[in-house]
């Protein structure tokens, strides 16, 4: 299993999230977005560190509205874990790397 994040769009979304094997960890994010730049690293880390037990996708939200809308992305940054293609956790807002690893243990 590869330890980096997975960059996707719309039209890899099924193939690699609701059909993905193991949980998937989905970061919506943009590039004009400010807290999305502070907490990519702790995505990263995840990615590199639970990668035995989790997929780490990203997608940037202004050229994909279709997932976006699916999914109900309101805000940036936002995280979705997926489990057997349904959505287990659902987090908006920027997120300290310990609070994100407390959130995905309490799920895996």
């Amino acid at each position: 299993m590869s330890n980096s994040v997975i960059v996707i769009n719309d039209e890899k979304f099924e193939t690699e999230v609701l059909k993905a094997e193991q949980p998937v960890l989905a970061y919506f994010w943009a590039s004009w977005c400010g807290p999305c730049k502070l907490i990519a690293p702790s995505v990263d880390w995840v990615a590199a560190n639970y990668s035995d037990r989790l997929k780490v996708v990203k997608m940037e939200i202004d050229p994909n509205p279709n997932t976006v809308k699916q999914y109900k992305v309101e805000g940036v940054p936002a995280l979705r874990l997926f489990k057997n293609a349904e959505v287990v956790l659902s987090h908006e807002g920027a997120i300290t790397k310990q609070t994100l690893i407390g959130l995905l243990d309490a799920h895996l």
